[in-house]
């Protein structure tokens, strides 16, 4: 399941990179996110023009094409850091402690190697599309209106490279923790159970009333 949980934050230098990174994610969600509102507007004009002008817009398929991989992809790592994937949380949650931060250190190891290995493999294909000889600089276009495909190609290697170098951070913040043994780790996502999220999220309420 989906787990909600906090970053803790300190002067380390860590915190510091996390912090910065944090804020090229939040970028690259409200990204994300613009290309779910823009394909809400597209829809619209599409459908209206369908119907009262019997004229949908053209490309429509086209643009929607170009948009997933925004959509799908460039919130990954924004999502990674605030602990927002969906996971199994019944064994990990019953451990503490080395165990715990062992544990999470593993599995994001085992997540950070497919990522690289998504970087390379999503990259070759970029690079098969990309070509400053031809025209608009692409091999190939979409089917309809002839958009050039590389620039959507190009952003799964660019938002799993974020992804990694996320990954990589908390690892450096999970290992730290095993050879430390603290139980509050900077740059890494806190799991929180559901009476302290409901805690967390009552507190914020009552200071938003006040």
């Amino acid at each position: 399941m989906a787990s909600s949980a906090t970053v803790l934050t300190d002067g380390s230098l860590l915190s510091r990179l996390d912090r910065s990174l944090y804020k090229l994610e939040g970028i690259f969600a409200l990204l994300s996110g613009l290309a779910v509102f823009g394909l809400m507007v597209l829809a619209v004009v599409s459908v209206s023009g369908r119907n009262f002008f019997n004229a949908p817009l053209p490309g429509y398929v086209d643009w929607i094409e170009q948009a997933m991989p925004l959509i799908a992809f460039m919130g990954v790592a924004f999502t990674q850091r605030d602990g927002g994937h969906i996971r199994m949380d019944m064994l990990i949650g019953a451990l503490r402690g080395r165990a715990l931060w062992a544990a999470e250190f593993i599995t994001v190891t085992a997540m950070l190697i497919l990522i690289v290995l998504l970087v390379w493999g999503s990259w070759s294909h970029f690079a098969r599309s990309f070509d400053f000889g031809a025209p608009m600089w692409s091999r190939d276009s979409s089917m309809d209106i002839g958009i050039p495909l590389w620039p959507a190609k190009l952003l799964a290697p660019v938002a799993f490279a974020v992804l990694a170098l996320r990954l990589a951070l908390q690892l450096w913040g999970y290992g730290r923790a095993f050879i430390t043994g603290t139980a509050t780790p900077v740059g890494v996502p806190m799991v929180e159970s559901p009476a302290e999220q409901a805690a967390r999220e009552a507190a914020s309420v009552s200071t938003g009333d006040s």
